[in-house]
């Protein structure tokens, strides 16, 4: 799939991997990712959706400190779990919200089957052995299944991760990580004092 990558990208990382500040990084981010998906819904169905998201994404977390740990890029980590949100989204008709087709399902899950086959993921399961919370239901619109529309998704970059960088280059694989990155370019953390952790 196609995602962005950037300097934050790289500082949410570092932060996410720290004790105590990664705590603070995963609130952020789920704050973060519950406003924009939820500016995504059908704006009828965008409150009812809210508490879902929140605990889905805080379950994503761990599985992209999971896929970190397995010596995947940033890039790739991050791709697995917006491949794991697609998921919810088609499973529950939130076709709107999808960031790829949902016909390219299955070439995104093969890409990362061993991964996911690990920790019990699959499009039916998005979560897996990361659900370690219990995740709230919303209700389906499964009937846009039927026909989806998908305004937000990008079709054809089911072959691998594709990073546009900040001068709007795209690229197979993501950037070099940068060395010393400070964690108070990472959204959110503008005051987060490192030596405190």
């Amino acid at each position: 799939m196609k995602i962005r990558q950037n300097i934050r990208h790289f500082a949410t990382k570092k932060a996410l991997t720290m004790p105590v500040i990664g705590d603070i990084a995963t609130e952020k981010m789920v704050d973060l990712h519950v406003r924009i998906f939820g500016e995504r819904a059908d704006p009828d169905h965008r409150d009812e959706r809210e508490a879902h998201m929140a605990a889905f994404f805080e379950c994503t977390f761990d599985t992209y400190l999971a896929a970190l740990d397995a010596g995947f890029p940033e890039a790739e980590a991050r791709e697995i779990t917006h491949i794991q949100a697609n998921f919810d989204f088609y499973n529950y008709g939130w076709t709107e919200m999808m960031e790829f087709p949902a016909d390219e399902l299955e070439a995104h899950y093969e890409r990362y089957e061993e991964f996911f086959e690990r920790y019990d993921i699959d499009i039916a399961n998005p979560l897996g052995d990361f659900r370690t919370m219990e995740i709230p239901d919303a209700p389906a619109t499964l009937e846009k299944l039927d026909n989806p529309v998908h305004p937000h998704a990008e079709g054809g970059f089911a072959d691998d991760v594709y990073v546009e960088d900040e001068t709007g280059e795209v690229n197979v694989g993501g950037t070099d990580e940068p060395e010393n990155v400070d964690v108070n370019a990472a959204p959110g953390l503008q005051d987060v004092d490192e030596e405190t952790a």
